[in-house]
């Protein structure tokens, strides 16, 4: 049989760009910091990391970086490093760390087989509001290869938008999240899917640490280990 040749490419993974569209990406940073209370939950977030010296943390989907460079400057005897597709993201992540005196790995590109491969297990693999961006299969495989990247006693800590419970967190949330990045890849989050499928990537301890409610929707801090 005759294949043809374009059907015989692997298919070519993308990405939601920062606020589901390019030409948003200036303002990525202020609209987070206006809209989803981001000192809150990224304080929480940090918190409950609990990132300690000598450790090796992935920050996957690291946008612009703020969150690895708050980790480095708080702790600068761990290893950080963030891995996103979008260089344009991580044009913007490498200035703020050089501002800071960070010392953080970035890496552009997809946490895929090769990149795990090549680096070294992580004590903790992180991310902030990333998986709702993501499309469901695309969600199981992520987490599938975030929990091959840790060490065999390695954690888990996502911040993400999680079950919507109440129905103003929920229209919050379409008017906001979904408006801006479609329903059919936030929806899942939105029904509380993450939880589940966390585990079923093969962690244990699942946890809902935190929930945090937003002009946006409300955010969940979730963990787990290996």
């Amino acid at each position: 049989m005759t294949v043809n040749a374009a059907q015989s490419q692997p298919e070519e993974k993308t990405f939601t760009p920062a606020l589901g569209l390019r030409a948003l990406t200036p303002f990525y940073d202020s609209a987070i910091a206006m809209l989803t209370r981001e000192t809150k939950w990224r304080s929480a977030l940090i918190e409950t990391i609990a990132l300690q010296q000598g450790e090796r943390l992935l920050d996957v989907g690291c946008g612009t970086g703020s969150l690895a460079v708050r980790l480095a400057t708080e702790q600068p005897g761990a290893w950080v490093h963030g891995i996103d597709p979008d260089p344009d993201v991580l044009r913007r992540a490498r200035s703020k760390a050089a501002a800071a005196g960070a010392r953080i790995a970035f890496h552009e590109g997809f946490l895929t087989d090769e990149f795990v491969a090549d680096a070294d297990p992580f004590d903790i693999v992180t991310s902030s509001l990333v998986f709702h961006q993501v499309p469901l299969a695309g969600k199981r495989d992520l987490l599938s290869m975030m929990r091959r990247a840790l060490k065999p006693a390695g954690r888990l800590v996502i911040a993400d938008y999680g079950l919507q419970r109440t129905a103003l967190m929920r229209r919050l949330f379409r008017a906001t999240v979904q408006t801006l990045d479609g329903v059919a890849d936030t929806q899942p989050n939105a029904d509380g899917l993450l939880p589940e499928l966390i585990h079923d990537a093969g962690f244990a301890g699942v946890e809902e640490a935190r929930v945090i409610p937003t002009a946006t929707g409300s955010i969940s801090i979730l963990t787990a280990h290996c």
